[in-house]
């Protein structure tokens, strides 16, 4: 097995990190935090992949043949629905922050610090 789709992943996730840590505005940062969190599509689609394995499908397959393991292309759809759902919650959360606020300026909102 390759060791490259695991450094892709963990250099997705440095990117969207890195770029949420330097975000001026809650709309980049969600937009790095998308970045960050897709990073585990490559790591849950490495860790189910085998070499010359075919898609499971067991009508016209023969006893014994290697498949990919459809318990990680699950996750990784489910992982997919899950991301874009926390997106949109996030970015309407902006949305109300601007209308309330008039800034999307993580340092402008003082309003809101305890």
């Amino acid at each position: 097995m390759s060791v490259l789709p695991y450094l892709v992943a963990g250099w997705i996730l440095l990117a969207g990190l890195y770029g949420l840590v330097t975000s001026r505005d809650l709309v980049q940062a969600v937009g790095c935090l998308a970045v960050a969190q897709s990073s585990t599509y490559v790591l849950l689609l490495a860790v189910g992949y085998r070499r010359d394995a075919t898609a499971p499908v067991f009508s016209d397959l023969p006893p014994g043949s290697p498949v990919v393991d459809p318990v990680v292309q699950a996750l990784a759809l489910t992982d997919i629905v899950v991301g874009a759902t926390v997106t949109a919650l996030l970015l309407s959360l902006v949305i109300q922050l601007r209308k309330r606020h008039g800034t999307v300026d993580p340092e402008e909102l003082t309003g809101l610090r305890g």
